[in-house]
């Protein structure tokens, strides 16, 4: 790469087409940060975007979600696929940056040129997952990854919001943990596709399958609806890895059949498309200075001058007079 230069957002795509490390950190940067170069960015990735399998892992805290991800790296890496790692991790307090982001679990693959693993920093957004993530799936996947690994923060209930952004969710418990009936309680047994027993050579594991086994059997679904599998591993060993990614590649396919890859990928869009539209809204109306009608309505609806419908009603009009 040429020092000195700031490179152009056409010549960043082409290295990162090209497999180029820098060139995708670049852009990932560019989409972290907001930049004004971002519609440029997402308009010249978007021909070559919707051939990655994006693969959501989460779980509570302590399951093994970082080891997992490595096991999983190295099992996909054998078959001969690309893959991307999207760490998203919790927020330092102080710089906002990812307070995990050296992924000391994760040097194994560091020197391999085919696996690109990148720590993005929460920021306080709920649902385990950076509002920037989306976006940054969008450049590994133009990159050529055909696999984009996804591991959530692990905060338990807030989770599920990892559901709405993967092809494929992996729900990670452990033994000894009573992640079985936490489970139940945060939701996430509505959400996984492909339910891990990590560290299932500690006393428990089975028991841990068969509360996941009775709980996912209450579950309403049709005779042709994807009956979520159970799989024990030990990812520090690499026990069971190739079992999960056979289950991956099996959901896959039932998907493609059946057509629900295509609703989850076009629902996911809608999702973005929305959650674009409402910050630019937020934006331009906190752009225009010594406007305060959302203090203001607050007020009379705190004081019950108003109700919280109509100061809404009078918001959207000044979202209207701003455009």
């Amino acid at each position: 790469m040429t020092r000195g230069r700031a490179r152009s957002v056409p010549e960043l795509i082409e290295g990162a087409r090209k497999g180029d490390a820098r060139s995708v950190a670049r852009l990932i940067s560019l989409v972290e940060d907001a930049s004004p170069l971002l519609r440029e960015v997402m308009a010249g990735l978007a021909p070559y975007t919707g051939h990655a399998q994006i693969v959501g892992i989460t779980g509570a805290p302590g399951v093994g979600k970082s080891t997992s991800t490595n096991a999983l790296v190295g099992e996909l890496r054998r078959t001969g696929k690309r893959v991307g790692v999207l760490a998203v991790d919790p927020s330092s307090p102080f710089s906002g940056g990812a307070l995990l982001g050296d992924r000391v679990r994760m040097q194994d693959h560091a020197l391999d040129r085919d696996v690109y693993i990148r720590s993005m920093a929460s920021r306080g957004h709920l649902g385990g997952l950076s509002w920037t993530t989306p976006q940054a799936l969008r450049v590994l996947d133009a990159a050529g990854c055909d696999v984009v690994l996804v591991e959530t923060v692990g905060v338990g209930q807030s989770e599920v919001e990892i559901a709405g952004l993967a092809d494929t969710t992996l729900v990670l418990v452990a033994p000894g943990m009573g992640d079985a009936i936490q489970a139940a309680k945060a939701g996430i047994l509505e959400i996984g596709d492909v339910y891990v027993v990590n560290k299932a050579d500690r006393d428990g594991a089975d028991q841990v399958r068969r509360d996941l086994r009775n709980m996912l059997a209450l579950a309403e679904r049709e005779d042709d609806d994807w009956k979520p599998p159970i799989v024990q591993t030990v990812a520090q060993r690499g026990q069971g890895v190739d079992e999960v990614v056979e289950k991956i590649d099996r959901h896959r396919e039932w998907m493609a059949s059946s057509g629900e890859l295509e609703r989850r990928r076009v629902r996911r869009a809608r999702d973005e498309i929305e959650a674009i539209a409402v910050t630019a809204l937020r934006a331009r109306w906190g752009d225009v200075h010594g406007r305060s009608e959302l203090d203001d309505l607050a007020e009379k609806v705190a004081a019950g001058a108003s109700d919280p419908y109509a100061a809404a009603d009078s918001l959207l009009e000044a979202f209207t007079d701003i455009g």
